[in-house]
């Protein structure tokens, strides 16, 4: 079997999965960054809380470096859940990294403060944010696998766009919380009360993501086509090629990704703007990259993914540096809201066609625990870093560019790593097989 074999395609055709099974395939996905990007545009608040004893700088520097911890587990989470969905199902595997999350996002939100109980708060902090990186870890690989194999053959794209589609929907959400918390409560009540609040929302949304995902049929087994006969049994090696080419995609998408995030930060630690104004941001970025996403997802189902991983980061890269030079200079909230929004919309362009591509380019066998790895190590290694290293950069050079160059410096890694890698729309497939 070669380590291109791809996605094959279901000897009959299956009833496509409803709106409702897609929504809660997609939950636990919009919960973690709901989560995560919650507690990026928070961060100040909570280094504040939990790390009071410091300069200003170093308790941003803190409570990024604790958001980072979230992401240290997640390539052993993807491979031990990963695995689990690969051997016993993908409903089980969804329900056990679905439940974990939900309780991580509860303990942070439950966490009294370092002036209650001393350093055991951050400790806790800590904990609970690598049992939420455990869980996140587990979570991509059997939702994207369950995705890619319920879909219809022609519509994998559009289907595994609402991964991260469901991201930008997490993220108006959050943008709404936000913006409504600040303008409501004020700069105390915000520190004291309002960043819990914005997690308990999250953590609420257990029970019912819980009772979802209960009724999503099991795509593990269904048989699949196009597997020649006596086919040996598939190893992470044999796909060498397809992993080393995943990390670096993934890679260069949750650079720009958690750099965006990072925007309402951005915009209140270096430019001064309001809390409000800065908050909108993540408004601009939720709904454009909703936007981008769904139309890369279709957009890649007609014209192959190659092209929507090729041409959008192009554009991408060539517009970054203008973007953020605008904001700078301009320092106003149009500016802002304009830039983050062109920004979103073009960086999406190009998910969907890249997780969908690494999922199709992978046997069953290990797709959940393949895919997850790949996702989980990408993020762990640079979604972890991205926000420290953005604000370390900024401190030591003065320049408020860097984000920019960071940004376009992955871009290209992933532009190398798109033109490398090989059609796997099952448009290219059929034909393969005629």
């Amino acid at each position: 079997m070669s380590e291109t074999a791809v996605s094959e395609a279901s000897p009959g055709p299956h009833p496509p999965i409803s709106r409702r099974q897609v929504a809660a395939a997609v939950a636990g996905n919009a919960l973690e960054f709901y989560d995560f990007t919650t507690y990026a545009y928070f961060a100040i608040q909570i280094g504040d809380v939990f790390f009071p004893r410091h300069t200003p700088f170093i308790r941003l520097m803190l409570s990024l470096a604790t958001f980072g911890a979230g992401f240290i587990l997640r390539p052993i989470g993807s491979i031990i859940i990963g695995r689990f969905a690969d051997t016993v199902g993908r409903r089980p595997a969804m329900l056990l990294s679905f439940t974990i999350m939900g309780l991580a996002i509860l303990g942070v939100a439950l966490t009294p403060s370092y002036a209650s109980i001393g350093p055991l708060a951050p400790v806790l902090v800590v904990l609970w944010r690598l049992a939420q990186g455990f869980a996140l870890g587990g979570e991509v690989g059997p939702t994207t696998a369950f995705l890619v194999e319920a879909a219809p053959a022609e519509r994998r794209g559009f289907y595994g766009a609402w991964q991260s589609a469901s991201q930008n929907m997490a993220q108006i959400f959050g943008g709404l919380v936000g913006v409504t918390l600040a303008t409501s409560t004020g700069p105390a009540g915000l520190e004291h009360w309002g960043w819990r609040l914005a997690f308990l929302l999250g953590a609420a949304t257990l029970p019912f993501g819980l009772i979802l995902r209960r009724s999503l049929p099991e795509t593990l087994h269904r048989s699949e086509a196009g597997r020649p006969a006596g086919a040996s049994r598939p190893t992470f090696a044999a796909h060498r090629r397809v992993i080393v080419l995943g990390l670096a995609l993934i890679a260069g998408s949750t650079v720009s990704t958690y750099a965006f995030n990072f925007m309402t930060t951005f915009a209140m630690a270096h430019l001064h703007m309001a809390p409000g104004v800065s908050l909108g941001a993540t408004l601009a970025n939720g709904a454009f990259g909703l936007v981008g996403a769904l139309a890369g997802g279709l957009l890649s189902d007609r014209f192959g993914r190659r092209t929507m991983m090729i041409w959008p980061r192009i554009a991408f890269l060539m517009v970054t540096w203008p973007a953020y030079y605008l904001m700078i200079r301009n320092h106003d909230a149009a500016t802002l809201l304009g830039a983050t929004a062109l920004l979103a919309f073009l960086s999406n362009l190009s998910v969907a066609a890249v997780i969908v591509a690494i999922t199709e380019s992978l046997r069953k066998e290990i797709r959940g625990a393949a895919m997850g790895a790949v996702y989980a190590t990408a993020v762990a290694v640079f979604g972890g870093t991205t926000q420290p290293a953005i604000e370390e950069l900024i401190h030591l050079t003065g320049d408020r560019l860097s984000p920019a160059w960071y940004v376009m410096s992955f871009t290209v890694i992933a532009l190398v790593a798109s033109a490398m890698m090989r059609e796997s729309a099952v448009r290219s497939l059929r034909l393969a097989q005629a």
